[in-house]
């Protein structure tokens, strides 16, 4: 078992930036690869940003593409997004996953129970 735990969201204005942080537990967290994915109200959780376990690798969805940037720490079991340039589309919960190096929800293991992040105009 792997357990998230999200922190770092908040209300920010547009242009402003937020780094959201993702504390890992239980198993070993280096091996898996991880992801960010967000979900707005009365829309379906998507994609954000993936990670492979190694940090080589990494992948993001179009529309943060430039402006998000996706890290981890492995020896601090901590995987980050730096959000950067937000805009109010970019306003939902974010969750962090663990488990794979992939864009669908179903791929991944663990999530978190998220961190609403809010971006006025």
């Amino acid at each position: 078992q792997v357990q998230l735990v999200e922190s770092g969201g908040g209300l920010v204005q547009a242009g402003g930036s937020l780094r959201l942080s993702c504390a890992a537990s239980g198993r070993t967290f280096s091996s898996y690869g991880m992801g960010w994915f967000r979900q707005a109200p009365g829309k379906e959780r998507e994609f954000v940003a993936a990670i492979r376990w190694s940090s080589i690798s990494t992948v993001y969805a179009d529309s943060v593409k430039g402006r998000f940037t996706i890290s981890r720490d492995n020896a601090k079991n901590t995987l980050y997004l730096q959000m950067n340039s937000l805009k109010p589309e970019d306003t939902a919960v974010y969750y962090c996953a663990a488990g794979a190096y992939g864009w669908k929800v179903y791929e991944y293991d663990y999530w978190g129970q998220g961190t609403q992040v809010t971006v006025s105009s």
